[in-house]
């Protein structure tokens, strides 16, 4: 039998009714307020290129800056990220607010502009952190030529440039923009740090596709990852409800100069001590001493 033009505006409006019955979203749902604002992607993405400016003057930003205009763009890059900012973790502010505590707009804005000073506070910080990832980069990889090449084209410069700035927003307790943030490294690289990582110095990937890196992981200093490591947990336990427990430490600690070849899993609360070597294509779940080789 054929649809008529009323049949299928039947359809139509069924479809919809469905679509909008909030008692079936369970959870897929996110209701706004009035005048609340939005995470916007483009204008994080702008923010990550402007982290990269200014952390990395002349590689990323303004192709003109030299000694006697980088303060100039610096500073012009830095008005641009605070105002960029401020509205982003208020964004995020008020999307991880559940609108119940009656607050006013404007506390929330200032809040925001608050965070958004600290986080540009701890940008020469980052740099100094970032530098020894850049010289670990370079090191660690006889195929690089020089420190513009590395920061130019390595991956892992690129994850780790976003993931230590998404880094101090997830330690000032900004939801949700730490992890779209670390995200969009991800998608740009292939390479995913959750934000809430702790990483040390000299940090770097070779390659880097497929690397993942859990929330409760502490790395080291002088540590070495291949592509398509993995960081992760175990299945997590159960509460008396059947839900996953959250917020509880499961995922590695890597100790100084520890370094992991390409596709090695290493999966919940284990510890490698430091110096230790764990070959390409190890499943481990077990903690390692120091210095210790493991191989499959």
């Amino acid at each position: 039998m054929p649809y008529t033009d009323d049949s299928i505006n039947h359809i139509l409006q069924r479809t919809v009714d469905e679509l909008s019955d909030t008692q079936r979203m369970a959870g897929l749902f996110h209701q706004h307020h009035d005048g609340d604002p939005l995470p916007s992607i483009p204008v994080l993405q702008e923010i990550i290129g402007l982290c990269r400016a200014v952390l990395l003057p002349g590689y990323y930003g303004q192709d003109r800056v030299n000694s006697a205009t980088v303060h100039f763009h610096i500073g012009v890059e830095v008005e641009r990220l605070f105002t960029l900012l401020t509205t982003q973790i208020e964004a995020g502010l008020c999307f991880g607010s559940d609108g119940a505590d009656g607050a006013t707009e404007q506390p929330c804005r200032h809040k925001a502009a608050e965070l958004a000073a600290q986080l540009i506070a701890k940008l020469p910080e980052v740099r100094g952190t970032l530098a020894t990832d850049v010289e670990a980069a370079y090191l660690g990889d006889p195929a690089a030529q020089n420190y513009g090449e590395v920061i130019s084209c390595y991956p892992a410069i690129k994850a780790l440039t976003c993931f230590r700035v998404a880094h101090e927003l997830y330690q000032l307790d900004v939801p949700l923009i730490p992890r779209i943030l670390t995200e969009l490294a991800h998608s740009e690289t292939g390479i995913d740090i959750h934000p809430g990582a702790q990483i040390g110095s000299h940090f770097t990937i070779d390659h880097g596709t497929g690397v993942v890196i859990g929330a409760t992981c502490i790395i080291g200093h002088h540590v070495k990852l291949y592509q398509g490591v993995t960081l992760g947990a175990k299945s997590f336990p159960l509460d008396e409800n059947g839900n996953p427990i959250k917020n509880i430490p499961r995922h590695p600690l890597l100790g100084d100069h520890v370094i992991v070849y390409s596709n090695a899993t290493i999966l919940g609360r284990v510890s490698i001590g430091s110096g230790a070597v764990i070959g390409a294509n190890v499943w481990l779940t077990h903690d390692v001493e120091p210095g210790t080789v493991v191989q499959r």
